[in-house]
């Protein structure tokens, strides 16, 4: 008999319940808030970075703007950490 797909969706939302009782979904939520966040702030920083090199190969006086460009894309990732804290702190 051929496991359907809805039901194996079904069975990954419902199985950090029986895993971890009430507080599997707060663990799924903090793993997605961090995991999500690092990706996106990696592809951003690997974006506004090769933009920065190119800027500053073209004119070096504005290397400090660029840096500053790149520490904002990485601030991304930072704030999915502290959402994620926040999650995990809320779990009694």
């Amino acid at each position: 008999m051929a496991v359907k797909r809805s039901n194996i969706a079904v069975l990954m939302v419902l199985l950090p319940f029986f895993a971890f009782g009430d507080n599997g979904m707060a663990y799924i939520a903090a793993a997605l808030a961090v995991g999500l966040s690092s990706l996106a702030a990696g592809i951003a920083v690997g974006l506004v970075g090769a933009a920065a090199m190119g800027t500053i190969g073209e004119k070096p006086e504005l290397s400090g703007r660029a840096l500053i460009f790149i520490g904002l894309a990485e601030g991304i990732a930072i704030y999915g950490l502290i959402v994620a804290i926040l999650i995990l702190g809320k779990i009694t």
